[in-house]
């Protein structure tokens, strides 16, 4: 059993992880009130046997809290909150981080806070819908492009959650540059038509990612400091564009300038979004030296044989963690995994879908 790469011990910025599986962040709309619960802390303790855990999409700010019922970490009642999570995931031998997710134009009035506003780089409106618990789904609406002043206000809030999540009891952050999240938004230039020094060239698109990370890795170490990128995945309204492969170079070229703990690098063609292609994944491998996270589609198999070519260095499963808590050990022990993922269920606001999954009974 230990022959395998992915059950091999690894590290995580200075962090020890008992294995290479990590479990994927993904948006479950669990926290009632934008606070995480009870309920949250038991889904993730049920998941803990991951080498590492990184949480789902959690706001940085009031303006960054775009889907219903998701968490944040930017008040004292959310970060007590995540004290629960933290705390029974590390008792039972795990490390976890928390992915701050600014959702920018990814946003509906009805699900946020009042006096809050939906920002993203431009007034470029996103095609598609958002869904409420008010009034159901919803077409997303023209976002308020950010003064350089909204720019400024966005890093501190994205610093002062990284440090809350610090006090929280979290291992590192994981910042949310892909799925057409708010540093997405700035990296491409369907969503950013700016013509100031955070849009246009290259550079300047990538100018405001490169900033928020510089600026967390100082707050918080660079050694508890990530980041997820989406090249080539369309989710949240984010078509090609010429340049794809040209902006990831330099990005990818600039993250590691600053030694930050990882890349994570998401690729869901297995969910029917296109390929993220073979040579951009290398060139980024090629262009940063720390620990690469790859995630999308994996199996056992193609999970080992990814370890073993060198092409990562963990790698991050999402939807087989839904429906399998004990995914760890059914991979250790060849057990099969579980067939029954109820969809329906991904996004509700109680235990059904969620914590009712049932381990492997021998």
């Amino acid at each position: 059993m230990d022959k395998f790469e992915l059950f091999t011990p690894k590290k995580w910025g200075s962090l020890d992880l008992k294995n290479s599986i990590v479990m994927a962040p993904m948006t479950r709309c669990r926290a009632i009130d934008n606070i995480p619960n009870e309920l949250m802390a038991k889904y993730y303790l049920q998941r803990s046997g991951a080498g590492l855990i990184i949480t789902e999409g959690t706001s940085p700010s009031p303006n960054g809290l775009g889907y219903a019922r998701i968490p944040g970490v930017f008040n004292a009642e959310q970060v007590e909150g995540w004290k629960k999570t933290t705390s029974i995931v590390h008792k039972n031998g795990g490390k976890i981080i928390v992915q701050l997710m600014h959702s920018g134009r990814i946003s509906h009035p009805l699900n946020m806070p009042k006096g809050t506003q939906i920002f993203a780089p431009s007034q470029v409106k996103a095609a598609g819908q958002m869904w409420t618990d008010a009034n159901g789904l919803q077409d997303f609406v023209v976002p308020n492009e950010m003064t350089l002043q909204d720019i400024l206000h966005a890093k501190t809030e994205f610093i002062s959650a990284a440090e809350n999540a610090l006090f929280a009891g979290f291992d590192g952050v994981e910042l949310h540059a892909a799925n057409g999240y708010l540093l997405e938004e700035f990296l491409s230039p369907v969503s950013n038509i700016r013509t100031d020094e955070y849009g246009g060239s290259i550079e300047n698109r990538c100018k405001f990612v490169i900033e928020v990370v510089t600026a967390v890795a100082h707050a918080i170490g660079k050694e508890k400091t990530g980041i997820r990128l989406s090249p080539y995945v369309v989710a949240s309204d984010m078509p090609h564009y010429p340049e794809i492969d040209a902006t990831y170079d330099y990005l990818s070229k600039e993250l590691n300038k600053l030694d930050i703990a990882h890349i994570h690098l998401v690729d869901h063609s297995a969910m029917g979004a296109p390929t993220v292609p073979n040579e951009i994944k290398k060139l980024i491998r090629l262009n940063f030296k720390n620990t690469l996270i790859t995630c999308g589609g994996y199996t056992k198999e193609s999970a080992e044989s990814a370890l073993e070519s060198g092409l990562t260095d963990l790698v991050a499963f999402g939807r087989p963690f839904i429906n399998n808590p004990d995914l760890v050990e059914r991979f250790q022990n060849d057990w099969p995994l579980s067939e029954d993922l109820n969809m329906d269920l991904f996004y509700t606001a109680d235990e059904k879908g969620y914590t009712d999954y049932p381990v492997y009974k021998i």
